[in-house]
C-alpha cells in the first residue's frame, strides 16, 4: 500500500491508505492574518511558536509554514520588499528554526517562491513534505528537481497553465501529468501527495461528490495519497464547522488519506467574553463573584478561552475509529477520556466504589 514518509528530527508521520488520517495544520500563514503579518514584519515570532504548539497539542500530525507575507512598512523604505522572492526565502529559513525550537512535529515547506522551498528545505531537519507543485510547465521544471536534490516528498495540485478546471476529469488528467513528470526525475508515486482541488459547494452543488470520486480514482489508478484544502468546501456559508464536520468523515471514507486545515478551535478573546457578562448582567442573573473566565465561558456553552482541538479533529478521530485505523479504539478513548475529579479516583457511576451493586 502507498505509504508517505514525513519526518522531523524525532519523529515520524506517514500518509497511507491504511493509516490514520493526516493532519496538516494551516495555522502557520500570514495570508489573511493581518497581525501575524505585521508581527512577522517586526521580527516578532511569538504567535508562530503559539501557534505551533497549539496546533501540535491539538493532534496536527505535520505543521505546514507558509512564508506567503506581504512587509507593506519596509516596502515603502526599500522597493525590494515589493518582491516576494526577496521577502519569503530568509522569513521561510527564519520560520523554520523557530518552530522546529518548539516541537518536534514533521514539517510542510509551502511557498510559491522556489528560493523559500529550497531554503526550507535546507533549514528542515529530517524529510519534510514541500507544498507544492502544479501541472504547470515552468513550476514543474523549477520544483521537481528540488524534490529529487532533497528526496522529500511533494503536494501535487490539480491545475496546470490553463487554470483550475471545474470538469473532475481534467483535474485527474493534471495529476496524471505530475505523476508521470515526477517519475522522468526519479520520483516515485509514493512521494506525490495529489490535492485534487476542493470546489466551495456554495458555488458549485456538486462539489463534494466530484471530489470523492476524484479521491477514489486518484488512489485505484494512479496509487496516490492525497490532501485537500478541507475548509475550502464550506466557503462562504455559515455554520462552516459543521459542513466540513460532515465532508472530512465522508472524504475519508472515499479515501482521502490527509488534509490541510485548522486543527484548533478558536479560543473566546476578551471581546467576546466580556459582550457575553454584560448580557448576563442585563438579564439579571446573579454569578458567584469569584468564577474565573473559563468557568464563565463553559458554563454557558461558548467554548474555552485556551486553545483546544476543534470539532473538525473529534469527526476525524471518529472516522479513523471507524475506518479501522484505530487500532481497539486507542486515540479515541484517550482524546475523550475525562479526568476523574479530585477524591472520585477508582469510583465507578454516579461516584460510587466498587462495581455494579448485586440484586438481594
Amino acid at each position: 500500500m502507498t505509504r508517505t514518509v514525513i519526518e522531523s528530527k524525532t519523529k515520524t508521520a506517514v500518509i497511507g491508505f491504511d493509516e490514520p488520517f493526516c493532519v496538516i495544520g494551516e495555522r502557520i500563514n500570514p495570508t489573511g492574518r493581518k497581525i501575524l503579518n505585521e508581527e512577522l514584519e517586526r521580527g516578532d515570532f511569538s504567535r508562530v511558536e503559539a501557534d505551533a504548539l497549539a496546533q501540535t497539542a491539538a493532534g496536527a500530525n505535520v505543521l505546514d509554514i507558509n512564508s506567503g507575507a506581504v512587509f507593506s512598512n519596509k516596502m515603502a523604505e526599500d522597493p525590494r520588499y515589493a518582491d516576494n522572492n526577496f521577502v519569503e526565502p530568509d522569513l521561510m529559513r527564519q520560520l523554520v528554526e523557530c518552530v522546529q525550537a518548539v516541537v518536534d512535529t514533521p514539517l510542510c515547506i509551502d511557498s510559491s517562491v522556489p528560493g523559500a522551498l529550497e531554503n526550507g528545505l535546507a533549514a528542515a531537519e529530517g524529510r519534510p513534505l514541500l507544498n507544492s507543485v502544479t501541472g504547470e510547465e515552468e513550476r514543474l521544471e523549477l520544483v521537481l528537481p528540488l524534490v529529487k536534490k532533497y528526496n522529500v516528498p511533494v503536494v501535487a495540485i490539480s491545475n496546470d497553465d490553463t487554470g483550475i478546471s471545474e470538469d473532475p476529469d481534467v483535474r485527474f488528467a493534471v495529476a496524471k501529468k505530475i505523476v508521470e513528470r515526477a517519475a522522468d526525475f526519479g520520483i516515485p508515486a509514493h512521494d506525490i501527495v495529489v490535492d485534487p482541488l476542493v470546489m466551495p459547494i456554495g458555488a458549485m452543488g456538486s462539489a463534494g461528490q466530484q471530489v470523492f470520486t476524484l479521491v477514489r480514482r486518484l488512489r485505484e489508478e494512479l496509487g496516490v495519497n492525497t490532501t485537500c484544502g478541507a475548509s475550502n468546501i464550506s466557503f462562504g456559508l455559515p455554520n462552516r464547522h459543521g459542513i466540513n464536520n460532515a465532508f472530512l468523515p465522508m472524504a475519508i471514507e472515499a479515501g482521502m488519506t490527509s488534509a490541510i486545515m485548522n486543527p484548533v478551535a478558536i479560543p473566546i478573546g476578551p471581546k467576546k467574553l466580556a459582550e457575553k457578562k454584560a448580557e448576563i448582567a442585563a438579564a439579571g442573573i446573579i454569578l458567584p463573584e469569584d468564577i474565573d473566565d473559563e468557568t464563565f465561558v463553559t458554563l454557558f456553552g461558548m467554548g474555552s478561552t485556551k486553545p483546544r482541538a476543534g470539532k473538525e479533529m473529534e469527526a476525524i478521530r471518529a472516522a479513523n475509529f471507524l475506518m479501522n485505523h484505530d487500532d481497539g479504539g486507542g486515540a479515541w478513548i484517550a482524546a475523550n477520556k475525562v479526568a476523574p475529579k479530585a477524591g472520585q479516583e477508582g469510583r465507578g457511576r454516579a461516584g460510587r466504589t466498587g462495581g455494579r451493586r448485586r440484586r438481594g
